[in-house]
């Protein structure tokens, strides 16, 4: 393996990493803001202890437990990430610093000022803040998580199509040119919501699978509270799954005619189609044998690839011999062409998993519904336990796999039709420093998904947490009285 091939699974293993905790946290605080708002407004329309007024609040506070929890691993995580454009990318960190600086300075600003101290006061500040005022400080810290997601997929989306840039004639280093033409990047105006749909399918499944485990492990009789409180949150969670799926789809379609645009190579990638073709077929599934143009097997659906590439059953779309050709002519000489097979079966999985999630979700919304509740045989109810950790994986995966796809199908170029991969390597690595440090981040990683998994392990045990009540002003004049930990 080569250095630069090297980098480059360094730097997937540690992004794919931190993405797994990025979704969850942006999908837990819109959450947790929505089941608090639905606390308050429950609480305002009936009588003090009113069982949905405290359900809800109940449900905010787990939530935001597991919100807490996972916005640290991310941001964790995320430093290293950026850690790595100095260690094993500095050359295209000089290039590229003028225009992906600002970015990270204003998502580093969201992240770890405006979300961790407003975090902090929702955290601490129950018992000490007025009712509103507290709502509005997990509100401010969602509105964040989706403006910070915004940003930073501002600076992604200029090395899918970079805009809103010059040249330095002296240092030839990219210089920003402005900074709103940079967010309105029209790939990140179409990538931010299929991002952030994906974000709430992975955080919808995450606590539709709490919620069904309580549900089915016994220890909640029915008809009690806290079994009409899981049935509640595995209902929202499965909601959730569903709608983000759909907007997943809508603005998947939307973001694939987008990148047909500005890269059709990766258009064509993704169906391994070499030749240009009017009326593109789509494979569901193919097989051809490696190094081969043609599959040996294919089961397709007419026309759909050049639906999904420019809205018609019938146009035509591009194929890989002739962009290659063109690419050659225009950028010089060099292979041009994406490893097909990553390519090709990443978009695939992307949707297969992310699909079979909404169906879960589906389904779960179907036996639930009305005054059904999830109560099969004992047998069934076990074999169910054991794949619920698996339900939240899916989402996760499909975002991965979606990521992969999109970074994978852009090679070989970095910044697109702008600078190459093996030209943003930090000059003088080595190879024992790259697998050193690759090996370092495992094992801090390892331990990082222990802690995780442990502690929300813990605080899905634990069920419910009560609502902290207020003591009286009587029983103690310090300034804590009414501080209630939770």
């Amino acid at each position: 393996m080569s250095i630069e091939s090297l980098t480059r699974l360094q730097f997937a293993v540690t992004t794919l990493y931190h993405y797994l905790f990025v979704p969850l946290s942006i999908s837990l605080a819109l959450f947790t803001a929505l089941l608090q708002t639905a606390h308050l407004r429950v609480r305002a329309r009936t009588a003090p202890g009113d069982r949905a007024a405290e359900r809800y609040g109940r449900l905010s506070l787990l939530t935001g437990k597991l919100l807490m929890v996972t916005f640290a691993v991310g941001v964790v995580t995320g430093l290293v990430q950026e850690f790595q454009f100095g260690l094993s990318w500095s050359a295209f960190a000089r290039f590229y610093g003028d225009v992906f600086g600002p970015t990270l300075a204003v998502e580093g600003m969201l992240a770890f000022f405006l979300e961790a101290t407003f975090l902090g006061l929702w955290w601490f500040g129950r018992d000490r803040l007025p009712a509103l005022v507290h709502l509005a400080t997990i509100w401010i810290v969602a509105v964040g998580t989706a403006i910070s997601a915004f940003v930073i997929l501002a600076a992604n989306s200029f090395m899918q199509n970079p805009v809103a840039y010059t040249i330095d004639e002296t240092t030839g280093r990219a210089r920003l040119g402005s900074f709103r033409d940079l967010l309105l990047n029209e790939v990140n105006l179409a990538a931010f919501p299929h991002t952030y749909a994906g974000a709430v399918m992975a955080g919808g499944a995450l606590v539709m699978a709490v919620g069904v485990w309580h549900l089915l492990r016994g220890g909640h009789a029915v008809g009690s509270e806290d079994f009409a409180a899981f049935r509640t949150l595995s209902r929202f969670g499965a909601w959730a799954t569903l709608a983000g799926g759909a907007l997943v789809a809508a603005s998947g379609d939307l973001l694939g005619k987008v990148i047909t645009e500005v890269q059709p190579m990766k258009m064509a990638a993704a169906e391994g189609l070499y030749e240009t073709t009017t009326g593109a077929p789509f494979s569901i599934f193919s097989y051809a044998p490696l190094g081969s143009d043609r599959p040996t097997f294919a089961i397709e659906v007419p026309g759909m690839l050049s639906f999904l590439a420019k809205g018609s059953f019938s146009a035509e779309v591009l194929g890989l011999k002739d962009l290659q050709d063109a690419y050659a002519a225009q950028f010089g000489a060099g292979d041009y062409t994406p490893w097909i097979p990553v390519a090709f079966w990443s978009f695939r999985l992307m949707i297969g998993v992310g699909m079979l999630a909404a169906l879960v979700a589906l389904v779960h919304l179907w036996v639930t519904r009305k005054s059904a509740v999830l109560d099969p045989d004992p047998r069934l109810a076990r074999g169910i336990l054991w794949t619920l950790p698996v339900l939240p994986l899916l989402p996760l995966f499909a975002n991965s796999f979606g990521w992969i796809f999109t970074e994978t199908a852009r090679q070989p170029w970095l910044v697109f039709g702008l600078f190459k991969t093996a030209d943003g390597v930090s000059p003088g690595l080595s190879f024992a420093e790259v697998a050193l440090s690759l090996a370092a981040f495992t094992l801090v990683y390892g331990a990082l998904a222990w802690a995780w998994t442990l502690l929300v392990t813990r605080l899905v045990r634990r069920g419910l947490p009560e609502l902290p009540v207020p003591q009286r002003e009587d029983e103690s004049h310090d300034h804590d009285t009414h501080a209630v930990s939770y």
